[in-house]
């Protein structure tokens, strides 16, 4: 353990826990706060996506991280200066739990600044609270200590989020962007529940009544790349669980994290995704660079400042939600690819070949991650930027959780095949699609074939697709219709060549992929 690194500062004034009132007018007072026309509060901050290339683990022993590191003298260093800094400051402090299990909810702390006090009112919205009874004995496992307004010089951007994940503090430098505050607490949290056996995802979860039964599914993604409305969007009135992160464990139960959610805004339609909607326009709600004219009318279209818009609501605030719970067993997981070429919109796939998906993490990137990110052909191992260990352990634990429990793993494209917009008559894989898939995957309503090129099953057809819809099933045969065949046959060929080059970077699931066909 860090000596300086651990040791929470004592700020020149603390506020402990202020009222949803207290919190809500001091964003009122911020100078970057504007009050919408749904009555909630707007800031616009400087930061607008999460900073990747500013985020270092504290550790001697880099090898045991896939992120990058710095050294704990290193870390010493920032948390003196940081430790120096806040004890002139007045800072809030918010104090709640990461789950809400008895027996696994973790007491998490977050300090900021108060002059940020859109960053405590928001994080308070996504952690569960502390009882009455429980506010004596609160002792904080996890901290995240936040000061937007001081500089880390020499550091990307002048930035940095320096994780220690043995005194379980995460520090966080020169960035007001609310994102980094809620990831802080679930990146650590991530190396928890590896620690207990289990593994954290990034992940939505909710529950479809079938029959006389319901069936949990969970849904992994990059941010942005459709988690959130495949989460909630209904089929045979749905139940969302959670929306980002989820913790699978090895007695096959499923930890919630979040008492609320953090959703992406821009593109949101009150048709397409009427219960973000619905959410997000509710007073309680907080708005995160969301464009909005002096008068306080929004507009969810307009991207001049970004494309990544954002809101924290709690999920109170969804009409079809229950209260939160744990859920005993998992029966599907959907890995979302948001590409446009040649991914169908669903395949069901065997343990090995979920398990190089998942490792795969393919998808294309978005304002989420970032400048850099956007738009690109990205791998992420999981779509879980957040996995402070090394990529390799969590493949072997989803292979080992899913075989254990006879989870059924499905890849979905939420983005568009035969290419881009720009490329006629490519097809879009539109909401309703996704919905239609996930519906019949539940009611195993789907008749199944193997793919000729990937070996993965593909769907025959899907109840409610039908038309040209069906060639969202089978790539193949949409790029023959194109006149593209040629294409198709050289991206496959340079596809299978690519992704065995990148599994090779992981020596152990490369070998269990490769001994599984």
């Amino acid at each position: 353990m860090t000596h300086s690194f651990s040791r929470i500062p004592e700020p020149k004034t603390s506020l402990f826990n202020p009222s949803d009132l207290d919190l809500r007018a001091m964003v009122s007072d911020m100078p970057n706060a504007g009050l919408t026309e749904f009555g909630n509060y707007n800031v616009t901050t400087k930061v607008v996506s999460r900073s990747k290339s500013s985020t270092f683990i504290v550790s001697d022993r880099p090898h045991e991280h896939s992120g990058s590191c710095i050294p704990t003298m290193e870390g010493e260093k920032v948390a003196e200066m940081q430790n120096a800094f806040v004890r002139n400051q007045d800072m809030i402090i918010i104090d709640g739990y990461i789950g809400n299990n008895p027996t696994t909810k973790t007491a998490t702390r977050l300090m900021v600044e108060k002059k940020h006090a859109n960053i405590a009112a928001m994080q308070k919205q996504l952690y569960f609270p502390i009882s009455a009874s429980e506010k004596r004995g609160f002792v904080p496992v996890l901290h995240i200590i936040y000061t937007p307004s001081l500089m880390a010089t020499g550091y990307p951007n002048d930035r940095l989020i320096a994780v220690d994940l043995q005194s379980q503090v995460t520090r966080i430098f020169n960035s007001d962007y609310f994102g980094e505050s809620k990831k802080a607490g679930l990146r650590m949290w991530n190396k928890l529940m590896f620690d207990q056996g289990g593994l954290a995802m990034h992940a939505g979860c909710k529950k479809i009544p079938v029959a006389q039964d319901e069936k949990v599914m969970l849904i992994i993604g990059l941010s942005g790349t459709g988690k959130t409305t495949t989460t909630f969007t209904s089929q045979n009135d749905s139940t969302p669980i959670q929306d980002d992160f989820v913790a699978l464990m090895q007695d096959g139960s499923c930890l919630i994290s979040e008492n609320g959610c953090f959703a992406k805004t821009f593109g949101l339609d009150k048709n397409s995704e009427p219960a973000i909607y619905h959410a997000v326009i509710q007073p309680n709600a907080y708005l995160e660079n969301v464009s909005m004219d002096a008068s306080g009318k929004i507009d969810f279209f307009d991207y001049a400042h970004t494309q990544n818009g954002r809101a924290t609501f709690p999920f109170a605030s969804i009409s079809q939600s229950r209260p939160l719970s744990d859920v005993e067993k998992v029966d599907c997981v959907f890995i979302l690819n948001k590409n446009q070429d040649i991914i169908p919109a669903v395949a069901k796939l065997t343990p090995t070949q979920a398990a190089a998906y998942f490792m795969l993490g393919e998808t294309m990137g978005t304002s989420a991650g970032g400048v850099e990110e956007a738009g690109q052909a990205l791998r992420i191992p999981g779509t879980n930027p957040f996995f402070p260990l090394l990529h390799n352990q969590q493949g072997l634990r989803f292979l080992e959780l899913i075989t254990k429990h006879n989870i059924q793993v499905y890849l979905m494209n939420t983005g568009r095949i035969g290419g881009s917009e720009s490329v006629q008559n490519s097809m879009k894989v539109k909401i309703k699609h996704s919905s239609a898939i996930v519906k019949a995957i539940v009611e195993d309503r789907i008749s199944w074939k193997t793919d000729c090129d990937f070996g993965y099953q593909i769907a025959k057809n899907v109840p409610g697709m039908e038309g040209d819809d069906n060639m969202l099933l089978e790539s193949r045969r949409l790029y023959e219709y194109l006149g593209h065949l040629d294409d198709y046959n050289r991206v496959v060929a340079q596809l299978k060549k690519d992704r065995l080059e990148y599994l090779k970077g992981y020596p152990e699931i490369y070998a269990v992929v490769h001994q599984g066909g």
